[in-house]
C-alpha cells in the first residue's frame, strides 16, 4: 500500500495503534551486526571492557531517551519531526535544519547500503569463490532494492517489514553469538587496562552521536500515526527500549570478541562486516551475510523514508514517494561511487557525516527543548504559514546553531580528512589537540547545551505568548 501522506498532519480516522508499536521500526534500525564492530571502537578509546560496557548503556540510552522526547511531537501532533521543527525555526527558516538532516539522512543511507554491498561481496567471495564483482552486484541489488522498496511505499510497509527484519535478524545474530562464544577470552579481557576519564567521555559521546543522536530528526515521522489519547511514558519508553536493547548488547559482546583478539581489532578498523567472517565456519556465512545485509537495511529503509519526508519539507513540490523515490536514485549513485569507484572515499565521507553531526546535536537540543516547553497542541495551519503565529524566521534559533557550531566543532577533532583538520581551534584551552581531552569530542556535548539551555532562555517568553 503507497503512503500518500506527506508533511501533512494525519487524520483523526487514520491515528490508530499503542506505543507498542513503536518497538519494531527502532529494534529493525539498530539490530545490526555493524554494532559488534562499535565494541571494538569502544575499546578503541583507550579503555577497559567496563568503561565500555558503561559508556554504551549510558550513551546509547541517553541518546535514544532524546529521540523518545522527539517521539512525543508526532504524538501529539500526528506530523512528522520536520514539519513541527518549523514551530522552533519558523516556517521559512526551518530549511537550514531541514537541508543539514536531509545531508545526513543521505549520507547514512548511502553508507549503510554500501556496507551491505560490500558485506556480501566479502561472504560470497570466500564461500562459492564468485567473481567479487558479481557478489557486489548482487549484494548491491538486493540492499537497494529493499530499501528503496519500504521506503518509497511508506509507513504502513515500512511497519510490517521492519517487523520481520527485527525477527529474523535477531534470531541469525544469536546463531552468531552462540558459533563465536568460544572465542571469548575474559582473562585478555579483564586485564585490558582502565582509561582516565578523558576517554572514557569520548567513547560514551561516540555512543551518543555514532548510535542514537542521528534518529532524533526522524522520531515523530513514526509515532504520528498513534492517538494522541496513547501514552507519553509509553511512547518514550517502547522508543528507548527498542532503539536501545539490541545495539546494547551487540556493543558490549563485540567489547568481549575484540578484547580477546587484538588481530580482530585491528582488522575490523578497515572492514568492520567482512572482519566477523573470520570468526564462524563457513556454512554461516550464508546465514551471516543475510543477517549483515537485513540488519543494515533496517536502518536505511528508515533514513530513505524521513530523507524524502525532510525533502518535501524544506520546499520540494512533490509527493513524498516521488521525494523518497528522487533520494533512492541519489543514494544508488553514491553507493555505486562508493563501492566501485572511491577506493578511499569512506575516511573523508565519515569525517563529512561528524562534521554535519555538531549543527545536528545543536538542532536536535533545540527541538527536544521545543517540545518540553510546550504544553498546547501545535496550530496546524500555522505550520504552513509565514504570516502565522511561528513566523517566517526564528533568528533566535537560528543563531544558536550558528553559535553552537561554531564552538562545538572548536572542541573537536576530525582525522578522517586532511581538509577538516580546521576542527578544534578551541582545544588550546583544555590541552591542546594532542591532549587529554583531544578525541573526547566534548564539542559535541556543548554543542547540546547550547541549543537546550539556550532556547529555554531565548523562547520561553515567546513559546507562552504563542500558546495563550
Amino acid at each position: 500500500m503507497l503512503e500518500m501522506n506527506g508533511t501533512n498532519f494525519i487524520a483523526e480516522n487514520e491515528r490508530n495503534g499503542s506505543p507498542r508499536s513503536l518497538f519494531w521500526p527502532w529494534a529493525a534500525a539498530n539490530v545490526s551486526l555493524l554494532a559488534l564492530s562499535y565494541g571494538s571502537f569502544f575499546l578503541g578509546f583507550g579503555i577497559s571492557f567496563w568503561q565500555a560496557t558503561f559508556a554504551a548503556l549510558i550513551g546509547t540510552v541517553a541518546s535514544f531517551f532524546l529521540v523518545g522526547v522527539s517521539s512525543l511531537a508526532g504524538k501529539r501532533a500526528n506530523a512528522p519531526t520536520m514539519t513541527l521543527s518549523r514551530a522552533a525555526f519558523g516556517v521559512k527558516g526551518n530549511v537550514v535544519p531541514g537541508l543539514l538532516s536531509y545531508l545526513i539522512f543521505v549520507g547514512w543511507e548511502t553508507v549503510l547500503v554500501s556496507l551491505a554491498t560490500l558485506a556480501t561481496e566479502t561472504v560470497l567471495t570466500r564461500v562459492g569463490n564468485i567473481e567479487p564483482n558479481i557478489s557486489r552486484i548482487l549484494g548491491f541489488s538486493i540492499a537497494a532494492g529493499l530499501t528503496i522498496f519500504g521506503g518509497v511505499l511508506g509507513f504502513q510497509v515500512i511497519m510490517r517489514l521492519q517487523k520481520v527484519l527485527t525477527i529474523a535478524t535477531i534470531v541469525l545474530t544469536l546463531g552468531y553469538i552462540v558459533l563465536t562464544a568460544g572465542q571469548v577470552n575474559w582473562s585478555q579481557v579483564s586485564a585490558i587496562p582502565g582509561g582516565n576519564f578523558e576517554a572514557f567521555l569520548g567513547a560514551l559521546i561516540f555512543g551518543v552521536t555514532g548510535i542514537g543522536l542521528g534518529w532524533v530528526n526522524s522520531a515523530a515521522d513514526y509515532s504520528r500515526y498513534l492517538p494522541r489519547s496513547a501514552s507519553s511514558k509509553g511512547v518514550i519508553g517502547w522508543t528507548v527500549f527498542g532503539a536501545s536493547i539490541t545495539p546494547v548488547i551487540l556493543v558490549i559482546y563485540g567489547a568481549l570478541l575484540a578484547g580477546s583478539s587484538k588481530e580482530l581489532g585491528a582488522k575490523i578498523a578497515s572492514d568492520p562486516i567482512g572482519a566477523l567472517t573470520t570468526l564462524v565456519p563457513t556454512w554461516y556465512l550464508i546465514p551471516f551475510a543475510v543477517v549483515a545485509i537485513l540488519g543494515l537495511i533496517g536502518g536505511a529503509i528508515l533514513d530513505l523514508y524521513s530523507s524524502g519526508i525532510t525533502l518535501v519539507s524544506v520546499g520540494l513540490p512533490v509527493k513524498r514517494h516521488i521525494a523518497a523515490s528522487i533520494d533512492g536514485v541519489i543514494m544508488t549513485i553514491g553507493t555505486i561511487y562508493i563501492v566501485w569507484i572511491a577506493g578511499d572515499f569512506f575516511g573523508p565521507f565519515q569525517g563529512f557525516l561528524i562534521t554535519l553531526g555538531v549543527p545536528i546535536a545543536v538542532w536536535s537540543a533545540i527541538f527536544v527543548a521545543d517540545v518540553i516547553m510546550r504544553k498546547k497542541d501545535y496550530a496546524e495551519a500555522d505550520l504552513f504559514n509565514p504570516q502565522g503565529r511561528y513566523g517566517a524566521w526564528n533568528l533566535r534559533s537560528l543563531g544558536l546553531i550558528v553559535i553552537g557550531s561554531l564552538v562545538g566543532w572548536g572542541f573537536v577533532t576530525n582525522a578522517f580528512a586532511s581538509w577538516l583538520s580546521w576542527q578544534g581551534y578551541f582545544l588550546n584551552l583544555i590541552g591542546g589537540k594532542s591532549g587529554p581531552w583531544a578525541y573526547s569530542n566534548i564539542g559535541v556535548i556543548i554543542a547540546l547545551v547550547i541549543g537546550f539551555f539556550g532556547h529555554i532562555l531565548l523562547s520561553r517568553k515567546k513559546i507562552a505568548a504563542q500558546e495563550k
